[in-house]
């Protein structure tokens, strides 16, 4: 048996029961089932490249490590509104690694230069890359490439977030290649700079370290922050001012996505405490009567809380929400915002509130009830949820959502949501 009949045969198998199995003749099982798990990863995080038949994955970690395709298609977006398709005529990618990002770029352009300092995904790249239509990619070693023999309209860097031990970094100055050492030389050879960083870098620091700032895009996938992007560069004759737009996504829902001026300088709208418990009251009494009546308050009425992503809240820029979706915020450090209109498209979590109480005894039994499971979220709260968990005596699911949180006196809550 040969290794690619081997790995058809077993596609869709425990690579660990396989590692236990008997191997065929003739089959490098090592190889075969580093390629085995690397599909199936590819399936979850790369689906494009999953459904490309022959392409050889590399091991465990260096796809763990790599763009997921969502993120990379985002990046195409960005090259295609920047650079018109007369003027895309060569790019490079100075740090190659797996070439999903490359992938998705490169195909944008008439040149694209792959460039990876490690000898087994360069001769992976040369490999995957026609499978993937790139057969005007050209692989290249570092040592080997020439970058003030270029003139290239776009750069893309993602330095290696990982020093020689293996733990994680997140300063620039800690990645490899240094960014600060080396970005004046790339925006001499390049139009435009694109750079990926870790989600966990201040952009503010990273501002005043990194020059000639136009874009700085803060990108999630399904709530979660993946990546910092860095657009660099430009038209020469267009300074990059003190304020790079900061645009926020949230890939794979229906958030709305927001593009503000940064550092964003906007004050938040705040409601009171009395206000707020007044309203809340209200919509419990509302969502009563309807239930009674067997017709339930319908979404488009009575009070809404609305929980803002982590794109918005890494770029500090969340109090801006205050202003376009006519919401109010409960308290300055609280970042949960309430508003008596539904907006489907808020880029965040969207709930409709039932009720609400303070943290007695009373208000606690009388706002739970016969609940014996819920969601429970703490905002600007002194009890982390593992322990509010064990005072409430709830498990963890279900279709309702408490958030424990303090109002703008002060005052401390705990309010039974469902989402909308």
């Amino acid at each position: 048996m040969t290794n690619d009949e081997y790995i058809r045969q077993h596609r869709d198998d425990d690579v660990r029961r396989l590692a236990l199995a008997k191997t065929p003749e003739g089959v490098d099982v090592r190889w075969c089932l580093q390629q085995i798990e690397g599909r199936q990863l590819a399936q979850r995080k790369l689906p494009q490249w999953a459904a490309t038949e022959g392409l050889h994955y590399p091991p465990h970690l260096a796809l763990e490590q790599c763009s997921g395709e969502e993120t990379a298609l985002y990046k195409r977006r960005i090259v295609e509104r920047l650079i018109p398709d007369r003027e895309r005529t060569a790019m490079a990618d100075l740090t190659g690694g797996l070439g999903v990002d490359f992938s998705a770029i490169a195909p944008l352009f008439r040149e694209a230069d792959y460039v990876e300092i490690l000898p087994h995904l360069r001769q992976l790249a040369q490999h995957n890359f026609p499978l993937l239509g790139l057969p005007h990619a050209r692989v290249a070693a570092p040592e080997h490439y020439q970058l003030s023999e270029k003139t290239l309209q776009l750069v893309y860097l993602d330095p290696a977030r990982r020093d020689r031990a293996g733990r994680k970094t997140v300063g620039i100055e800690d990645c490899t290649p240094n960014l600060l050492e080396m970005q004046d030389e790339v925006l001499g050879r390049a139009r435009w700079m694109m750079v990926k960083l870790s989600p966990m870098l201040d952009i503010t620091e990273a501002l005043r370290r990194l020059h000639a700032v136009r874009e700085v895009h803060v990108v999630s996938v399904r709530g979660e922050c993946k990546e910092l992007l860095f657009v660099m560069g430009g038209p020469a004759n267009a300074p990059a001012g003190d304020r790079p737009a900061v645009h926020c996504v949230n890939l794979g829902t229906d958030d709305d996505p927001m593009t503000l001026g940064f550092p964003f300088t906007g004050a938040a709208r705040l409601i009171s405490s009395d206000d707020f418990c007044k309203k809340a009251s209200l919509r419990a009494a509302a969502e009563e009567d309807g239930l009674e009546s067997g017709c339930p308050a319908q979404a488009g009425a009575g009070l809404f809380l609305y929980e803002p992503n982590a794109s918005l809240l890494k770029a500090g820029v969340q109090d801006a929400l205050c202003e376009r979706y006519e919401v109010s915020k409960l308290h300055p450090q609280s970042h949960l915002f309430v508003g008596e209109t539904f907006h489907e498209h808020f880029p965040g979590r969207r709930f409709r509130i039932a009720d609400m109480s303070d943290f007695s005894k009373r208000g606690v039994k009388r706002l739970i009830g016969t609940l014996r499971r819920a969601n429970i979220t703490v905002r600007n709260f002194p009890t982390d949820v593992a322990s509010l968990r064990r005072q409430l005596k709830l498990n963890e699911g279900g279709d309702d959502y408490l958030f424990a949180t303090t109002l703008c006196g002060e005052q401390r809550v705990l309010i039974r949501c469902r989402r909308v």
